[in-house]
């Protein structure tokens, strides 16, 4: 019989497993919406996605190495996400991210 921990450890590792696998997926099919997107509001939130990827799998990859090391890489990875879509609204709206007055 099986110990609780290992049951547990087992569990731990088909869920991460999975995570990796499902978020993969959704990389791809992100990358064929930015290459192949109807419009570029479309593709600006594909790039959004992407980066929530990305600090999906930083976070997959700290369960997995039972590290804390990555938070920080999370966080950075958000902030330029925010900044970049901002970047990518104003350009939208007015045609140029700075403006030279």
């Amino acid at each position: 019989m099986i110990s609780v921990l290992e049951a547990t450890q087992s569990m731990l590792n088909v869920s991460l497993y999975i995570g990796f696998v499902v978020i993969g997926i959704s990389l791809f099919l992100m990358m064929y919406q930015i290459i192949k997107g109807p419009n570029n509001a479309n593709r600006a939130v594909a790039l959004d996605t992407i980066a929530v990827n990305l600090m999906a799998i930083a976070g997959l990859l700290a369960i997995y190495l039972v590290t804390d090391k990555f938070n920080d890489i999370i966080l950075i990875i958000g902030i330029l996400a925010f900044l970049g879509s901002l970047a990518i609204a104003k350009f939208y709206e007015e045609g140029v991210i700075i403006d030279r007055d």
